[in-house]
């Protein structure tokens, strides 16, 4: 990097729902495993703008960008467009953390880019920025009970005492995978936290 050259910035949003009601949900475990990047970084995401919340981190030379839109779900692409249009970032140094319902509480999937897959979040975010080639850490929250259950109603739900004690480390696995993405790149982050449970 050449001397006076800006810091390289990388921006990591986790997803889920504003409001006291959803803290807890299936929904929001990218909110919480941004908390827990937020903890690791010694960092709080409480600034108000680009509507969401952030905060800021240096972290092996690096700007980190922490961002929880307050959009609700299906429009977190507006706060994770106004923020990296502002800091002119692109797609391939966003990181998303977000729920999948496709993995069982406490396990993980990093993938460099890709379709929605059905997720709300993730659809407004490739709208917004108009590419999917985004890294994400999926954060796996279970699967419905039964294929006749409300998708809406599952993913808002809270999790069984026994799911929590899985997700509560998956949510610390997940924000180390972010910072593997950013300093060692998608490839490392998916081979050491694809599918382990550790």
């Amino acid at each position: 990097m050449l001397f006076g050259s800006k810091k390289e910035t990388w921006l990591i949003a986790g997803l889920g729902n504003p409001g006291v009601e959803y803290e807890k949900s299936r929904h929001n475990s990218g909110f919480r495993a941004l908390d827990a990047l937020a903890g690791k970084l010694g960092c709080k995401v409480d600034k108000l703008k680009f509507q969401g919340l952030y905060g800021q981190a240096d972290y092996q030379g690096r700007r980190l960008l922490l961002l929880k839109p307050q959009t609700y779900m299906n429009l977190s692409g507006r706060a994770v467009l106004a923020m990296s249009s502002y800091y002119q970032i692109p797609p391939e140094r966003i990181v998303v953390l977000f729920d999948d319902i496709s993995l069982e509480p406490g396990r993980l999937r990093v993938r460099g880019d890709g379709s929605a897959g059905g997720h709300n979040g993730i659809k407004s975010i490739i709208g917004e920025l108009g590419s999917q080639d985004f890294p994400r850490v999926k954060i796996g929250v279970g699967a419905k009970p039964h294929p006749d259950y409300d998708l809406a109603d599952w993913v808002l739900s809270r999790f069984s005492a026994a799911e929590e004690e899985k997700l509560l480390p998956a949510l610390d696995r997940a924000a180390e995978a972010a910072l593997w993405v950013v300093t060692r790149g998608v490839g490392e982050a998916a081979n050491r936290f694809n599918g382990k449970i550790d």
